[in-house]
């Protein structure tokens, strides 16, 4: 379990095959105080670590999580946003990500505000149920707000201080990224399933 707070930016300095999935090297700050086995949130997909050697960290991907995430496609000396595993006595300062993507999206839109940035992202119909106004959104893996929410694109307004201390800067127009919906929103639509309703009854309830 993750908060969406990240804590460091790291850089990959390998992604190669491994069997069928992929083995990611990772430069970063963090590796002294990361062991094998620990979990590892990379750009908001949760990953364990195999192996520290001085600053670099070890991860491997299976196929599906490299056919479902932005990680599959990922390329030396580029910038990640990483995020240890939550202790259980400490803040919660963003909200609960488990690091589970639900489905990636793609940046349409940079646009600055002062010294604000505002990303237009659009998203899969399938994610449409798990997505208000106001509420929260991982993109890789940073907690934000979904400030603007339309029927396939949403807003989130990017302060200063997590453009600077995220990998966001590298962004560009049609980038993908990882994208997890709220939890509790999952848990609020899957009742309704169980209740008879259709995952399209709730949202047309809701949207009628």
């Amino acid at each position: 379990m993750f908060t969406g707070l990240v804590e460091s930016v790291g850089e990959v300095v390998d992604a190669g095959a491994a069997g069928d999935g992929l083995r990611i090297r990772i430069r970063t700050a963090l590796a002294g105080a990361l062991a094998v086995g620990d979990s590892l949130a990379v750009n908001g997909v949760c990953l364990t670590v195999i192996l520290v050697e001085g600053q670099d960290v070890y991860a491997d991907l299976g196929p599906e999580t490299s056919r479902v995430t932005t990680l599959g496609g990922l390329r030396r000396a580029q910038r990640v946003n990483l995020e240890r595993a939550m202790r259980a006595d400490g803040r919660v300062g963003g909200h609960f990500v488990q690091g589970h993507v639900d489905g990636t999206g793609t940046i349409e839109e940079i646009r600055e505000q002062d010294e604000a940035h505002w990303l237009t992202i659009s998203y899969p119909p399938a994610l449409a149920p798990y997505l208000i106004q106001k509420g929260s959104i991982a993109v890789d893996g940073v907690s934000l707000t979904v400030a603007g929410l339309g029927d396939a694109q949403f807003d989130v307004m990017i302060i200063p201080f997590t453009w600077e201390h995220t990998s966001f800067p590298a962004f560009t127009s049609h980038d993908r990224v990882n994208l997890e919906c709220d939890m509790l929103g999952k848990y609020v639509v899957r009742a309704y399933e169980l209740a008879g309703f259709g995952q399209a009854q709730s949202y047309a309830r809701r949207h009628g």
